[in-house]
């Protein structure tokens, strides 16, 4: 049973210290169904090379269990020590554990970097044809070679087995290629070899938290992780559903219409796009030390992370619900102190004085004000652009005018529950030049996303550049 990693990122031997195994030896690992054996056939600068083999002893697996019933010859004479199973993953944890937590004490700055991978399993059991494998990996944005081996090459009247070589590349990190790995592999097998607890599902959960939740086979792949015990699938399905109800409740209607389906080509959603406009928008400010005002679950703060050009980012919610999501999915108790000490999550409100958000280069408000009382917006903007003044502030909020553009939205209604008003581009343009004239700042605007003629892009922005004297 053999994984091989690969990499063409330079230099190469990096993956060395991402996998906390030294090119140049050749280590061996006890495990309790073998030994596993981590080499390097290739440790270029171009190109490196390290392989996981697995040497497992199929009667020890069953030794001293009284497994019996499925009679004493199936001990013998089985394919567990040839064919990629719940034993890999095991052995990934246990071998591979640091990478695949994300931890690197050497490389630190490479964790949240993608990097151009490509893992090769010989042999992967697929009930299911190459279409299973498609269906698993290609949603994750891997390209899936699989060769299916012959029952018997010398009879190959004989047909095909269910055994496949699989090679997946994508550009992505270590952790995230292992973690699929480590959930899907045994998904294909369907047999563990162990008992399946509740500890089983926390593993689920916790290694398919930043993507099995959006997984087209979703379903699918918790009921395989979890064969046969019922009860347990239902508590996974429960809380992975729980999670992206939470998510979706801050989702527009623009947004939901902008779901591809699985025969669509994969566009950008208009949240995507305003993510990015604001992003794009804060770079060319130039900041270093930004804050995210109504942060919600964090996407703006993951790419903020991402990007080295922010030395501090900070996060603020009036929603405690949601910080404790973004403080998941950034997996802050997991990154490198370095990372962790560049970002920080805090509690609060935009219509009350905070010392805490003083002296930022940059300020993002990603649709936020519509969700405010009318009332209140006079503290908001003294908040914002009289006590925390930060140099540059990106704000934005739907355009009503777009609304008739979708016929899912019935006329007059607003796009959201909680939005308390909703802005013509006039309103708006009119608020931000007020707000801009008395607090001191130049203010320019931009559509984000599909415009119409007549009624202009879906989202507004407005960026505020302070012009004050210091």
């Amino acid at each position: 049973m053999l994984l091989t990693l690969s990499t063409t990122h330079q230099p190469a031997t990096d993956l060395g210290y991402l996998l906390h195994k030294h090119p140049d030896r050749c280590q061996t690992f006890n495990l309790t169904f073998g030994k596993a054996h981590v080499f390097y056939p290739e440790a270029g600068e171009e190109k490196c090379v390290a392989c996981l083999l697995l040497d497992v002893d199929p009667v020890g697996l069953v030794r001293g269990k009284g497994d019996w019933k499925s009679g004493p010859l199936d001990q013998y004479v089985n394919d567990r020590p040839y064919v990629a199973s719940s034993l890999m993953s095991v052995a990934i944890s246990q071998v591979f554990g640091s990478a695949l937590s994300g931890r690197s004490k050497e490389r630190a700055e490479l964790l949240e970097t993608p990097i151009p991978l490509t893992a090769r399993i010989d042999v992967l059991p697929v009930r299911g044809g190459e279409e299973l494998l498609q269906r698993m990996f290609e949603p994750l944005g891997y390209q899936v070679v699989a060769t299916q081996h012959p029952l018997d090459e010398k009879f190959p009247d004989w047909g095909d087995s269910p055994y496949f070589s699989v090679a997946l590349t994508q550009t992505t990190t270590v952790a995230t290629l292992l973690q699929h790995l480590y959930v899907l592999i045994p998904v294909f097998d369907g047999k563990k070899h162990y008992y399946i607890g509740p500890e089983e599902v926390e593993k689920l959960l916790a290694k398919g938290e930043s993507w099995l939740a959006d997984h087209p086979e979703r379903d699918l792949i918790t009921r395989r992780y979890l064969p046969r015990r019922h009860g347990l699938i239902r508590q996974a399905l429960a809380r992975l559903v729980e999670e992206e109800a939470a998510e979706e409740e801050t989702l527009e209607p623009e947004t939901l219409a902008a779901q591809p389906t699985p025969q669509q080509e994969r566009e950008l959603s208009l949240h995507e796009q305003r993510l990015g406009a604001v992003l794009a928008a804060i770079r060319a400010s130039g900041a270093k030390r930004v804050v995210d005002l109504g942060c919600g679950e964090g996407k703006l703060l993951r790419e903020l992370l991402a990007d080295k050009q922010f030395t501090e980012i900070l996060g603020m919610d009036v929603s405690v619900r949601s910080l404790e999501i973004a403080h998941r999915r950034l997996k802050l108790d997991r990154l490198p102190e370095r990372q962790r000490e560049r970002i920080k999550l805090i509690h609060g409100a935009l219509t009350y004085r905070d010392e805490r958000l003083a002296n930022f280069d940059a300020a993002a408000i990603v649709e936020v004000i519509e969700h405010l009382d009318p009332a209140r917006l006079a503290a908001f903007e003294r908040v914002v652009f009289e006590q925390a003044k930060p140099t540059t502030v990106v704000l934005t909020t739907p355009n009503r005018e777009y609304n008739v553009v979708w016929e899912s939205l019935p006329a007059g209604e607003m796009r959201h529950s909680d939005h308390r008003f909703e802005w013509s581009r006039a309103e708006f343009e009119e608020w931000s030049g007020e707000v801009a004239e008395r607090f001191g700042y130049s203010v320019r605007f931009l559509p984000v996303g599909p415009e119409e003629s007549e009624y202009g892009a879906p989202s507004q922005m407005a960026v505020f550049q302070n012009i004050a004297e210091p």
